[in-house]
């Protein structure tokens, strides 16, 4: 089974809620939390920089973007509010 991480930013406590394209994720159910790091039991991509050729193509309407891109996001309380880390990078994890 592919598995994703995922590292907690800077000042996240243990009161924080994880979203993956928007959809509440429950802890235990949907990932781990192992240390700093969320761990996902299931593959979860993101995006990878357009290289020139492709970027043209899309430009030229030629051709569209049709990759995968996942987004996690975090919220958490901070300093007496609550914040929003968003976008956080994804990093394939060993095959289970």
């Amino acid at each position: 089974m592919a598995r994703a991480i995922v590292t907690l930013p800077p000042g996240v406590t243990d009161s924080f809620e994880v979203f993956i394209n928007g959809v509440p994720q429950q802890r235990g159910r949907d990932y781990l939390v192992e240390g700093r790091q969320l761990v996902f039991e299931r593959e979860l991509a993101q995006e990878q920089k357009l290289g020139f050729g492709r970027w043209l193509s899309m430009f030229l309407g030629i051709a569209g973007s049709y990759s995968r891109n996942d987004t996690v996001d975090v919220t958490f309380p901070f300093e007496g509010r609550r914040v929003a880390s968003s976008g956080l990078p994804i990093v394939p994890g060993e095959q289970s």
